[in-house]
């Protein structure tokens, strides 16, 4: 890039953590709290505060992840609930706020008890259903003899542990594969015969069993890939907003670029007010900024390009200056490339040669018009 500069960009640990915690929380995404502590102690060289710090972020970015999965869940089950209609009570889900990380885990662990016992409540309740289903009985009508249609010898009791193992998730064909099997039990006139049937019922519960696991592991795929969006997202706005800060604090006036701005990057345009000729086109995007000085308009002299040259050096040293701050902010922006003032003529901006051109054809048609 003519006149410029190319540098790969990094955010440090703990404003990649902070960041998260902060998305998670629901708070803006200013820097607080032991992430600020962190990005402190490394400006300072103190390591082991440094140390200490991060992984007391670490440790509570980690937990607040864990609730968020917990989180998941309930809204899972609760949606499973209300499919099947079933009275089956729920943990309430959990809005962090000023919790411990040793808190947090304590909430956790209260959770997965809670959870794992309404999942196995769901699961006896569509066991219910499929049996009142395929036998128009409730459930307890297996235990008596009512003169209905009951299994031989134990089958029944098999029946009723063995479709308790159904997930409660499972889809409507599924369920209704797994009733389909256990329908055979009316026919089945003797105890090898039922085992047979009850043998067909695992295979098909353990099929719907597989494919509900499939399913819930695509939805957690699918969180972790929004929840790494989502991460991205905050980390360039961050980003570029430090940059913007940055370049302020030194005088310029920063914008938003024509450029479209996706979730990866970002156009930036930087000027001054004792720059009429003159700005700077940046680009973040990759973990890499990318930076031009530009013209507003073809140079036609010498002094214009002599106040090309004195503006490159203002420009390297500002973006020197504001690589310190930031530093300071725990943006990192190692220089990859890097072209010395003087050594190309500046590139003209893409709106100044667009007029140029639009400029020429209304003068060529007025000389055709003559």
């Amino acid at each position: 890039m003519s006149s410029g500069v190319e540098a790969d960009i990094a955010l440090d640990a703990a404003v990649v953590l902070t960041l998260g915690m902060n998305r998670v929380l629901g708070r803006g995404a200013g820097l607080a709290g032991r992430g600020a502590e962190a990005l402190a102690a490394l400006a300072e060289g103190r390591a082991e505060a440094r140390a200490a710090a991060l992984a007391e972020v670490e440790t509570h970015e980690r937990a607040l992840r864990e609730v968020a999965g917990r989180n998941a869940r309930i809204a899972a089950l609760a949606e499973t609930r209300a499919k099947l209609g079933a009275d089956v009570a729920l943990p309430e889900p959990l809005r962090p706020d000023e919790e411990s990380p040793a808190e947090l885990a304590a909430w956790c662990g209260s959770a997965d008890s809670a959870l794992d016992a309404a999942e196995r409540a769901l699961s006896e309740h569509l066991a219910a259903q499929v049996t009142e289903q395929v036998f128009a009985v409730p459930a307890e009508g297996l235990h008596r003899d009512t003169g209905r249609i009951r299994p031989p010898g134990d089958a029944h009791k098999d029946l009723e542990r063995i479709l308790a193992r159904l997930l409660p998730d499972a889809a409507d064909d599924e369920r209704q594969a797994v009733a389909d099997a256990v329908r055979l039990l009316a026919d089945a006139g003797t105890s090898d015969e039922a085992e047979g049937v009850l043998q067909e019922v695992r295979l098909r519960i353990g099929d719907a069993n597989r494919r509900v696991e499939e399913r819930r592991e695509a939805q957690r795929r699918r969180r972790a890939e929004a929840d790494a969006a989502a991460q991205a997202e905050v980390e360039r706005r961050y980003v570029l907003d430090s940059i913007t800060s940055a370049f302020e604090d030194l005088g310029y006036e920063v914008r938003a670029g024509f450029e479209t701005v996706t979730a990866a990057g970002g156009a930036l345009v930087l000027s001054r007010g004792n720059w009429p000729d003159h700005s700077v086109r940046m680009r973040v995007e990759d973990a890499q900024v990318r930076a031009s000085l530009t013209r507003e308009r073809p140079a036609e002299s010498e002094d214009d390009r002599r106040l090309d040259v004195e503006r490159e050096e203002e420009w390297c040293a500002a973006f020197e200056a504001a690589r310190e701050r930031l530093e300071d902010a725990g943006v990192r922006a190692a220089v990859s490339w890097r072209l010395d003032p003087g050594i190309r003529e500046l590139p003209v901006s893409e709106a100044a040669r667009q007029t140029r051109t639009r400029t020429g054809h209304r003068e060529r048609s007025r000389e055709r018009d003559q």
